[in-house]
């Protein structure tokens, strides 16, 4: 498995710890009553389940749902570096990059690190846009 497919495994699975950290937080505060339930706004006073927990686990909320987006965009880097055979050692260090940065976002979103959060996303972007681009080259 190429380095980028490595990292891609690993970053799936961040996401998936990121989901468990989250559901176990939320249920501790919410119970199951409400987070096993259809989660329609009127069960739930009109509100989202992540207006209803404190700040810090609706940061988890937000967290998670920012690795989903981020981790589009990078399985579509690592698709295309794997599809056009373009793995180079550049490559690699960019994908390594990403996952080091999505692992220090969630605890800086966690405990509201302005402004590292923004930066530390910024550098797990650029490196997957550096790695998309090192494809067209």
């Amino acid at each position: 498995m190429t380095p980028e497919l490595t990292v891609l495994a690993y970053a799936i699975i961040l996401q998936a710890l990121q989901f468990c950290w989250l559901s176990v937080a939320a249920n501790r505060e919410l119970g199951t009553g409400k987070t096993a339930s259809p989660r329609d706004p009127e069960r739930l006073g009109g509100k989202r389940l992540e207006e209803l927990v404190t700040a810090r686990t609706s940061r988890l909320f937000r967290a998670m749902n920012n690795h989903f987006e981020a981790l589009i965009l990078f399985t579509a880097a690592v698709a295309v570096i794997s599809l056009a055979d373009k793995n180079t050692g550049f490559s690699a260090i960019c994908a390594w990059t990403y996952l080091g940065a999505r692992v220090l976002y969630v605890p800086a979103y966690y405990f509201g690190l302005s402004p590292w959060r923004s930066l530390i996303w910024f550098v797990g972007f650029t490196a997957t846009m550096l790695m998309l681009l090192s494809a067209l080259i």
